[in-house]
């Protein structure tokens, strides 16, 4: 078998840590680039070796194909992995390797410059005579004056996209070409190549895509398909293998339709086939991704096949370990992207520093992750924290062994979709596969509503008997003697607590205590808690007869993020007094005549300049934050009194990026 000696992954994150696992297992050393904001991160500490690559632009750094390559032929590497996103289908970074004789662990420049580029995909494609929708490409102009020979609505794409970057639907033909220009400047931004084009949108579909490889002695396999329907700002947060749309025959076709494409280029390595499938089954090609793809470990599970590991194999010049007629689906595979997101604010990215991070474990539960313990988001990526993925001999075990999972999946200090994703697989509409692209814009006001339900229904009595076991406990092992609570001795001098909790104050008094056993009253009710276990984070107990498992971190504030069983609190308690000021949110003190980023970011775009006068949801600025565009909107009519920023400067949430005029003042100029 030939193996390489050394690959430098030039990736970062849940990707570079996977493709290190499988090349370690096959004895090979491996290299790790980072960026100033990455210098810490477990794909680092993983690699053999690790080279600063630049701070944190990407065109400095993960983007920088020079300084990349530069690297690898420095500290002797034979390979380069270039894993997803960033310059995995870039064609000028193979040519690069090339020229400095490092095997890319991927296809060739020409048949990534073929399929890679959406465009000529589409036009290879259609020669084979199997279907896709209608396109357009060209300038923007051209763009625009093609499309109106395609009925509404349209898709705007990235040509050198992927990963649900650099996508737009336009339902208003009027809104066509800022569309274009807006997905030009982040496909240029994530990608490093601006060209885009337009196909007409097909609605309600299902996004299916197949798994293929193959090898240099003209070996090409499909690994049968993933269902990646659900998404969300047109990125996939949960995908399953198999599909529960197909039925076998589908799925046969689909297969073999996947790897004729692949056959046709010649493809040696890792790829994906994605095809949009209406409601009666017809097919239509999308796009191919010339490079391993996110959800890959739905695959493995159900087929049992390293794809990372065969890909590397592949690109040393091995022979497929396994034929076509070896390739078995077995058993039902989830993933759910586990994002830092908002999704009650349009899943507006959360960066920030995580208090708690514990991820959960158990058989058949995987999680490919870029940490392993508390830290901070940064804003300059994108805000995927990790997947989870799960097996179960069919999909409804899968399906509970998800939930099983995302409940004890503990992530405190920032936003998550956790509670979305747990709503999501509980959703009647999942569960009886009654799924589109369509998904998450049809169903997330019920399901954010039945959260928010729930979350006025959880027993706030449990929560605060348990946060007050795991207090006292705390508090009586502190070693800080200037702690007010061990110089009066505990808690005993205050018979009477006052806990505030979902904006209540909420009076308890500790009817009984030792060091297991507690009787907390709570307004008319008793409630007896039993302690079982208790950590610097985790409490353990029987509360009135029901075992409970509970996780607690503290924020900056004094303020206690409290969660049991996929519920979350905060609970904090009267007698700490906390500088309110210190910690008012910067956007909160300002009021309402500034404008602040609603996160760290980049300024992509100024439309507005002092003395120009703005209407109530007019978009006076873009900003960039983990790869997103986001339109900050005027929240009033008003004029621009000051702009505070430049196009292309770095912020953060502290930063009044626009001044309006002062209601007094606006009202003297109208």
């Amino acid at each position: 078998m030939k193996i390489f000696k050394k690959i430098l992954i030039a990736n970062r994150g849940e990707i570079a840590i996977r493709i290190i696992k499988s090349a370690k297992a096959l004895g090979i050393s491996t290299v790790a680039i980072y960026s100033e904001a990455d210098k810490k991160s477990l794909h680092v500490k993983m690699a053999d070796e690790a080279y600063k690559i630049g701070n944190q632009e990407l065109s400095d750094t993960y983007l920088n194909i020079e300084k990349i390559v530069s690297i690898a032929k420095n500290c002797n590497a034979d390979a380069l992995h270039p894993g997803y996103g960033f310059l995995a289908e870039n064609a000028e970074l193979v040519a690069a390797c090339n020229r400095e004789n490092i095997t890319f662990i991927g296809p060739t420049s020409e048949s990534m410059h073929l399929m890679g580029n959406k465009i000529e995909a589409r036009q290879f494609v259609r020669k084979l005579g199997i279907p896709m929708t209608e396109g357009a490409t060209g300038t923007t102009e051209e763009i625009v004056e093609k499309s109106k020979k395609i009925p509404l609505p349209l898709l705007v794409k990235a040509a050198a996209g992927g990963g649900g970057k650099g996508m737009r639907i336009v339902r208003d033909f009027d809104l066509l070409k800022q569309t274009i220009e807006a997905t030009a400047r982040e496909a240029k931004a994530y990608f490093g190549d601006g060209e885009v084009y337009v196909e007409q949108y097909i609605e309600e579909p299902r996004h299916i895509e197949i798994q293929v490889i193959g090898d240099k002695h003209g070996n090409t396999i499909h690994l049968y398909e993933r269902e990646c329907s659900i998404q969300r700002r047109y990125q996939k947060i949960v995908e399953e293998s198999p599909s529960p749309t197909l039925n076998q025959d589908v799925r046969e076709k689909m297969g073999k339709s996947a790897a004729e494409i692949a056959r046709g280029i010649g493809y040696d390595s890792a790829g994906t086939i994605e095809f949009l499938v209406d409601k009666n089954l017809n097919f239509y090609f999308l796009e191919m991704n010339t490079r391993i793809q996110v959800e890959h470990p739905v695959t493995e599970m159900v087929t049992g096949i390293d794809i990372v590991r065969e890909q590397i194999l592949v690109a040393a010049g091995n022979q497929l370990s396994f034929n076509q007629s070896d390739v078995r689906q077995k058993g039902h595979a989830i993933e759910a992207r586990i994002y830092a997101e908002n999704p009650a604010k349009d899943f507006l990215p959360s960066p920030g520093k995580m208090n708690l991070y514990l991820e959960p474990k158990g058989e058949n539960i995987r999680i490919d992750a870029g940490i392993d313990y508390a830290c901070v988001v940064e804003s300059f990526y994108d805000p995927m924290i990790s997947k989870l993925v799960v097996w179960g001999e069919n999909r409804e075990a899968a399906r509970q062994k998800l939930i099983f999972a995302l409940k004890n999946y503990i992530i405190h200090g920032i936003h998550t979709n956790i509670a979305y994703l747990l709503e999501l697989t509980q959703n009647k509409a999942f569960i009886t596969n009654n799924i589109s692209t369509k998904f998450c814009d049809e169903h997330s006001s019920e399901i954010l509503s039945n959260i928010e339900n729930q979350n006025n229904c959880r027993n706030k009595n449990t929560f605060i008997s348990a946060f007050l076991c795991f207090d006292f406990h705390k508090r009586k092992n502190t070693s800080d003697i200037n702690n007010l609570w061990n110089q009066i001795g505990f808690w005993r001098l205050i018979p009477i607590i006052k806990i505030e909790i979902d904006n209540a104050i909420i009076p308890v008094e500790l009817i009984k205590s030792d060091t297991i056993n507690y009787v907390f009253k709570i307004g008319d009710k008793s409630i007896k808690l039993e302690l079982i276990e208790i950590s610097a984070y985790h409490l353990k107990a029987q509360i009135d007869g029901v075992l409970e498992h509970y996780y607690f971190s503290q924020d900056t504030e004094g303020v206690h993020h409290v969660s049991n069983n996929g519920n979350n609190l905060f609970i904090s308690r009267c007698d700490e007094m906390v500088n309110e000021e210190i910690y008012t949110p910067s956007d909160l003190k300002a009021g309402g005549d500034n404008i602040n980023s609603p996160m760290p970011g980049k300024v992509i775009k100024i439309n507005v300049v002092k003395g120009q006068q703005v209407k109530k949801g007019d978009v006076v600025m873009i900003v960039e934050a983990m790869k997103m565009e986001n339109n900050l909107e005027a929240h009033r009519d008003a004029i621009i009194e000051d702009v505070n920023v430049i196009e292309n400067e770095m912020i953060d949430s502290s930063k009044v990026l626009i001044k309006f005029v002062k209601n007094d003042e606006k009202n003297k100029n109208l």
